[in-house]
C-alpha cells in the first residue's frame, strides 16, 4: 500500500465518521451554492462545484475551463456513462476539478474507502471527461478513486455499491440501457479520429470487476441461448482468472492476481503472438501484455459474435479480424447469450466504422462554420463478420466553443437525419450508419 493509499483513506475516515448518520439515513447535502446533488436517496452525496470561468484575456471568450454549460436531456439526449479512475486519491480530485487551468472534471466522483459520492458538474451540463467531444455530450462521467495498476486495492465493495446505487438511478432516469454498449469504461470510449486512437485513456483498467459490477447493477452474466449461439458474453470468474500484466509506462511487471481481463491471440496457441489493434501498433508490431494495451484483451461482460472454435479456444471478430482466446472444457470463461448482432448489408464488402455519430452537413445553417461529419475510423466490418450492438445512437453535434455563448450558434445542438447504431468493434464501442448494416437478433 503506498504513502498516498494510506493518507487518502485516513483522510476517508476521518470523513466517514462525520458522515455516519448521512450513511445510515443519507441525504443530499447541498453545497455552499445552495446546489443539491442529482442522487437516489439510498446513496450519501454531497455537491462540490468544478470550476466554470473564464482563464486567460477576457476578450478570449474561448479560453475557459472546466466544463459547458447545456440542457440536456432535452437537447442532446444522454445515453451513455463513463466509468473511469482518478489516479489520484479523492481530496486531490476534486481540487484538480476546481481548477479552470486543468480544463477536465467529470459528473461525479466516489470515494474509495467509504463510497461517498460527490457531484461536480449537473448533469444537463457537458463535462470535459471522455476524450471524445460526441460521447462527452452524450454522457455522464464518473471517476472512481484509485489507480488502475494497483487494481483491488483501491476498488472496494462500498465503491462497487455506491456506484452501482449512482448508475442504476441514472440508467432509469434518462432511459439508459444497462448493457455494455451503454455502460463503458473510459476504455472503452472510441476516439473521434484514426489518429486520435493512440491517446485515449484506458482506466478503471484490467482490475475492475466487471462481473460482480454488472451484478450489482441487476445484469448477472446468465445463458440466454444455446450453446451453439454466435453471439457469447465474456464470463470468467474475477478472483480464479489470474493474469500477468505489465505496467509498461513504469517498466515493472504487476503482481499476478484476478482479473476482468482475458487475452487474445492470433492463432490458437498460448505461443501464438497477442492479437495487435491497428489504431495501436501501426507498424503491425504484435500485440503486448502492458495493462494500457487494450487491443490485446477482451474484458468480463463484454460480448462478442464467435468466428471459429478450436479445442479449448474459441475465436471472435475483434477490429476486423480474428483474435483466439482460451475457453477450457469446465470452466464458464464464455456464456451464450441471446442479442442483437450488426453486419454488412447483402453487397456490402466493407463498412467504415465512426468514433463520433455526427449529423450529414445538411443538417447545419449554411453560414455554419464548423460542418462536423466525422471520418472513418482505421476499423472496417467486413463481409461475414458481425458484431455485437444494434442501439440507436443519438446523431447530433454540440457546438460550444465559448464560456458566454457570445458566437453565432453558440450552445446549440444540431440533430441529424442519418442514423448510427453502436457497435461493440472491440474493446471499444464505436457508430456505424444503419443504413450500411443489417440488425439480426440472435437465439
Amino acid at each position: 500500500m503506498t504513502s498516498k493509499k494510506r493518507t487518502a483513506i485516513a483522510s476517508a475516515l476521518t470523513g466517514a465518521s462525520a458522515l455516519s448518520m448521512a450513511l445510515l439515513s443519507p441525504v443530499a447535502q447541498a453545497g455552499a451554492d445552495g446546489v443539491r446533488p442529482e442522487c437516489p436517496r439510498s446513496l450519501a452525496c454531497d455537491w462540490v462545484p468544478a470550476a466554470y470561468q473564464q482563464t486567460g484575456d477576457p476578450a478570449d471568450k474561448e479560453t475557459y475551463g472546466n466544463y459547458d454549460t447545456a440542457d440536456r436531456p432535452h437537447t442532446n439526449k444522454i445515453r451513455f456513462i463513463v466509468l473511469h479512475d482518478t489516479e489520484e486519491d479523492y481530496d486531490t480530485t476534486l481540487k484538480i476539478f476546481q481548477n479552470p487551468l486543468k480544463q477536465t472534471s467529470a459528473h461525479y466522483v466516489v470515494r474509495s474507502a467509504d463510497g461517498h459520492v460527490t457531484q461536480m458538474v449537473k448533469n444537463k451540463d457537458v463535462a470535459w471527461q471522455a476524450g471524445n467531444w460526441y460521447v462527452n455530450s452524450h454522457s455522464i462521467g464518473i471517476e472512481q478513486e484509485g489507480v488502475a495498476t494497483e487494481g483491488a486495492t483501491w476498488y472496494t465493495p462500498e465503491m462497487y455499491r455506491s456506484t452501482a446505487r449512482l448508475v442504476r438511478y441514472l440508467a432509469a432516469k434518462y432511459d439508459i440501457p444497462l448493457d455494455r454498449q451503454h455502460i463503458i469504461g473510459h476504455d472503452g470510449v472510441p476516439p473521434t479520429s484514426a489518429s486520435g486512437t493512440k491517446n485515449m485513456h484506458w482506466d478503471p483498467g484490467t482490475y475492475w470487476d466487471w462481473n460482480r459490477f454488472m451484478k450489482l447493477l441487476g445484469r448477472p452474466t446468465v445463458p440466454s441461448a444455446s450453446k451453439k449461439s454466435e453471439l457469447i458474453t465474456v464470463s470468467p470468474d474475477f478472483t480464479q482468472n489470474r493474469q500477468a500484466f505489465r505496467d509498461c509506462e513504469k517498466g515493472v511487471d504487476l503482481p499476478v492476481q484476478g482479473s476482468s481481463a482475458v487475452p487474445l491471440h492470433t492463432a490458437p496457441s498460448q505461443d501464438a503472438p497477442l492479437f495487435s489493434d491497428p489504431g495501436l501498433h501501426t507498424d503491425g508490431s504484435p500485440g503486448t501484455n502492458c495493462a494500457a494495451d487494450w487491443g490485446s484483451k477482451i474484458s468480463a461482460t463484454q460480448q462478442a459474435v464467435v468466428a471459429d472454435r478450436a479445442p479449448g479456444w474459441t475465436a471472435i471478430w475483434w477490429y476486423g479480424q480474428k483474435a483466439w482466446f482460451r475457453t477450457p472444457a469446465r470452466t464458464r470463461t464464455t456464456t451464450p447469450t441471446a442479442g442483437y448482432v450488426v453486419r454488412p448489408k447483402a453487397g456490402r464488402t466493407d463498412v467504415p466504422v465512426y468514433g463520433v455519430a455526427y449529423p450529414e452537413k445538411s443538417a447545419y445553417p449554411a453560414d455554419f462554420g464548423d460542418q462536423r461529419v466525422g471520418a472513418p475510423l482505421q476499423y472496417t466490418i467486413k463481409a461475414g463478420q458481425s458484431y455485437p450492438g444494434g442501439g440507436e445512437a443519438p446523431t447530433g453535434y454540440f457546438y460550444a466553443p465559448t464560456i458566454d455563448a457570445s458566437y453565432p450558434y453558440d450552445h446549440a445542438y444540431f440533430s441529424g437525419k442519418e442514423r448510427y447504431v453502436t457497435v461493440q468493434i472491440g474493446h471499444r464501442i464505436a457508430f456505424v450508419k444503419a443504413s450500411d448494416v443489417d440488425i439480426l437478433r440472435t437465439r
